[in-house]
């Protein structure tokens, strides 16, 4: 999950004034690490959620030699490490330079990149984005002016299917079927069409000129959606999307697992690697495709802790750090939701046998916050469940637009009130 970090929330409610970005966004890297209460963090940028068998390897040995011997995915595909001690930065940097996971000291925090994790393996994308990220991320690292950009501000390179076009990325790429891709701004919902071969020019092209156009102005800003007036909005409709997950399980071109939370431990990293056939895509949902790994892979993950088939309460399940690793925490979100995914009655979601707590595949995505900040929240829309210091408060439809009143509840009664909550989005 995401960091226990102290930053201004990102997300505004809708007609809520402009926040103030008059102070850099205080977002970890690979570089600049941050002292939670559980030691040093460590975040590794992954453009497209990339990653070769040897640079997984080097990320799990990493965290058993630097740190309490655990990864963290994120929001976009990225990894983290924690429990850092605080003389280890010069050597992490040196191990992540060995593979090629720093290419660029100045631009490391700029490289947020989420592209669409089953491109290529499907039939259901209208191109395999995956050259695009790579170009992408090589001219971001080369470009000077990148280095200004925030290092929240994101890109998604979306294949045509409408998954990582969801996300809410500052600028956003997406594949047509038979025509140009198509350029998306901030939330607009127009964009701009792209002559076919300037896909890339055309996305870093957006980027600098948000950054001209805060300059020309005087104002401050870390993502385009704060000042959608700064650029011109476009002109053609925009395909439908919807930020759903790969399925647990066996894909036309390999497999797909999940992990509780995001979080797997160095060896379970390695069963990763055994299982692979070369190459790993870490998703915006915490989850990992294998490109051309055999589905016989599949018993020995699901052993190892993984999930790997779909169904499970687990999906869509997400939770911010909580305590003991955040001191701004009201309470220890991941046990108090495990309890609630693992809930097995009273608090079914009415989508048939097998979705055990309400907090299943049915509805909603539901995310456990231990404070206002909401950490690691879903894009769109969500149950949101926010820890009060002496329960919880579940809320419909995320923290600005509610369907319903918030509903105040004890731990017992979380699994209940979160499936009703998902119940009333349906």
């Amino acid at each position: 999950m995401l960091a226990a970090m102290p930053p201004t929330p990102d997300a505004t409610a809708p007609g809520a004034a402009v926040p103030d970005r008059g102070r850099a966004d205080a977002c970890p890297g690979a570089l600049r690490l941050h002292t939670a209460d559980d030691g040093g963090l460590a975040r590794v940028r992954l453009p497209g959620g990339l990653l070769t068998d040897r640079q997984a390897l080097a990320l799990s040995e990493a965290s058993q030699a630097l740190g309490d011997g655990e990864l963290e995915t994120t929001s976009r595909g990225n990894v983290q490490l924690r429990g850092l001690a605080p003389d280890c930065a010069a050597e992490l940097a040196e191990r992540l330079r060995v593979v090629g996971l720093l290419p660029s000291d100045t631009h490391e925090r700029v490289r947020n990149i989420v592209a669409s994790p089953l491109a290529g393996l499907d039939a259901l994308g209208n191109a395999d984005v995956q050259a695009w990220v790579r170009e992408l991320d090589a001219r971001l690292c080369a470009s000077d002016w990148a280095a200004g950009l925030s290092g929240k501000f994101l890109f998604a390179l979306d294949d045509g299917r409408g998954d990582v076009a969801a996300l809410d990325a500052d600028v956003t790429l997406i594949a047509a079927s038979g025509g140009p891709a198509l350029l998306r701004l901030g939330r607009a919902d127009r964009g701009h069409s792209v002559e076919a071969g300037q896909e890339v020019t055309a996305v870093l092209d957006a980027a600098r000129a948000f950054l001209d156009a805060l300059r020309g102005s005087g104002r401050r800003a870390w993502h385009l959606r704060e000042v959608p007036d700064l650029l011109p909005a476009g002109s053609v409709p925009l395909p439908a999307t919807s930020a759903v997950a790969a399925p647990a399980g066996a894909l036309p071109g390999g497999l797909s697992v999940g992990m509780r939370f995001g979080r797997a431990s160095a060896v379970q990293w390695r069963e990763l690697v055994a299982a692979s056939a070369g190459e790993l895509r870490l998703t915006p949902w915490r989850g990992v495709v294998l490109p051309g790994a055999p589905a016989d892979r599949l018993p020995a993950l699901a052993a190892a802790g993984f999930r790997t088939e779909p169904g499970s309460a687990w999906e869509r399940a997400t939770a911010c750090t909580g305590l003991p690793g955040c001191a701004k925490s009201l309470a220890d979100v991941r046990a108090d939701a495990t309890r609630a995914l693992e809930t097995g009655t009273g608090a079914g979601t009415g989508a048939g046998p097998g979705t055990g707590s309400g907090t299943g595949t049915g509805g909603l995505p539901v995310h456990w916050s231990g404070c206002e900040r909401r950490c690691g929240h879903p894009a769109g829309r969500w149950v949101d469940v926010l820890a009060t210091g002496h329960g919880y408060r579940v809320t419909v439809n995320g923290p600005t637009t509610t369907a319903g009143a918030p509903v105040d509840v004890r731990n017992e009664e979380m699994a209940e009130a979160v499936a009703e909550a998902r119940r009333t989005t349906n």
